[in-house]
């Protein structure tokens, strides 16, 4: 578990290198990740990968969201460096190597996990900023 959470800090924090975040959000990012994917992990255990997913995006959401009004930057910063460790790439190449290969079935099966973890991590993001929406015009 050590080691998965010090590697999903490391490609949450390097991958918002790749986008340029700034330098003082680097950290931030990593953390944001880092939590996304432990608690990913955690929720796996008992329940289903997609619902897992799901649950894990709108923690990351929030924790971009608190971020983003504490250091005073844009949310995406944060929300894209945590999600990163959760996006099913690996999943979604599979399933085109196995649309090449003319192994349909296995390809189909694998794109439908993949688009449906796809959308649990867009869900997961809107009903976060939905939410801050809310407290924000609450705390108003």
């Amino acid at each position: 578990m050590i080691l998965q959470l010090i590697t999903s800090f490391i490609a949450a924090a390097t991958f918002c290198i790749l986008f340029n975040a700034p330098r003082r959000a680097l950290l931030q990012c990593g953390i944001a990740g880092a939590v996304g994917w432990v608690l990913y992990l955690q929720l796996e255990r008992e329940w289903d990968t997609v619902i897992a997913t799901f649950g894990a995006t709108v923690v990351v959401g929030v924790i971009s969201q608190i971020f983003a009004r504490s250091f005073k930057m844009p949310v995406i910063i944060f929300s894209v460096g945590g999600i990163i460790p959760m996006v099913p790439g690996g999943m979604a190449y599979d399933a085109m190597r196995r649309f090449v290969e003319k192994d349909y079935t296995a390809a189909v099966q694998i794109a439908t996990q993949a688009f449906l973890l796809s959308g649990a991590i867009a869900a997961g993001l809107v009903l976060s900023e939905v939410l801050g929406q809310m407290f924000r015009r609450n705390s108003k």
